[in-house]
């Protein structure tokens, strides 16, 4: 992956900042495979998920399991304070330690990477942007620039150096284009996506019911790129429809109540930090 540009001038995040009034649950749930795609379009990204030992953390085999880790790793990252993003970033270093290529790979990869770290945290920042915007419309200046800014935890709750977060939002616009006409998907990681797309790690009903819908929201909420990447096709009445689905749910959400809103997420926060203190499995 491209390494980021960097501004010579980084703005602060205003200590008032609220991302809590920036965050819509629902979003995790609309958004969710469409971003997996992003983060594993990047090669040695997909394959180090496709060709991962660690069982417990696979989605086709735990999906419920999959989806309680990942909300949580979004939860504390955005929600949480700095003891819960130490604490949960050791829990996810363990999990992490085998997921490393072999002679038999056909890329490079290891979980510890932060390059590939940097890339993972700019597609949870730019899908939850793009989705929030579709919902709400275009954020201000200020309010985009101190987004921006806690986006970097995004990364940092992993192994990612702050300071390799571009440093301003026009920064991430040049590393996102450029990253982003990087990526490719092959044969092996298409088919992989494929599964997720139509929900085949669910009972066959659930996919009946919902696999539709759900290829529907994934191909709508993916860069064109990658449309052409999985040989989807949208078209401007999908738009159109996908448009006013956003903003409906958007005027939805913003009549509920801060919790509520923001559930499952604060959820997920306050089961981890129980779990913590249970002494059990974090990840």
């Amino acid at each position: 992956m491209t390494r980021p540009l960097r501004a010579t001038h980084r703005p602060e995040s205003p200590d008032s900042f609220d991302i809590g009034q920036y965050i819509d649950g629902i979003a995790g749930f609309l958004g969710g495979t469409a971003n997996v795609i992003m983060q594993l379009s990047a090669p040695a990204v997909g394959y180090g998920v496709v060709e991962s030992t660690v069982d417990s953390g696979k989605v086709m085999l735990h999906p419920i399991k999959r989806l309680r880790t990942t909300l949580t790793y979004l939860s504390v990252a955005m929600l949480g304070t700095d003891e819960d993003r130490a604490v949960y970033r050791e829990a996810v270093n363990v999990s992490h330690r085998p997921v490393h290529s072999t002679e038999s790979s056909p890329v490079r990869y290891n979980a510890f990477d932060p390059a590939l770290q940097l890339w993972v945290a700019a597609c949870l920042h730019w899908g939850a942007k793009d989705l929030y915007e579709r919902m709400h419309g275009p954020m201000d200046e200020t309010t985009a620039d101190a987004f921006y800014r806690l986006g970097a935890r995004l990364g940092t709750t992993l192994q990612m150096p702050e300071a390799m977060w571009p440093g301003d939002r026009r920064a991430f616009d040049e590393y996102w284009a450029t990253n982003l006409a990087e990526t490719s998907i092959d044969p092996t990681v298409r088919a992989y996506f494929f599964d997720l797309v139509d929900l085949r790690m669910l009972p066959r009903p659930a996919q009946l019911a919902f696999g539709r819908l759900h290829r529907f929201f994934v191909t709508g909420l993916l860069p064109q790129h990658l449309r052409d990447e999985m040989g989807l096709n949208w078209t401007e009445r999908d738009e159109r429809a996908l448009g006013r689905i956003l903003r409906a749910l958007g005027a939805a959400a913003s009549r509920l109540p801060g919790p509520v809103r923001v559930f499952p997420l604060n959820a997920y926060l306050l089961d981890m930090r129980i779990r913590r203190r249970l002494g059990l499995r974090l990840v």
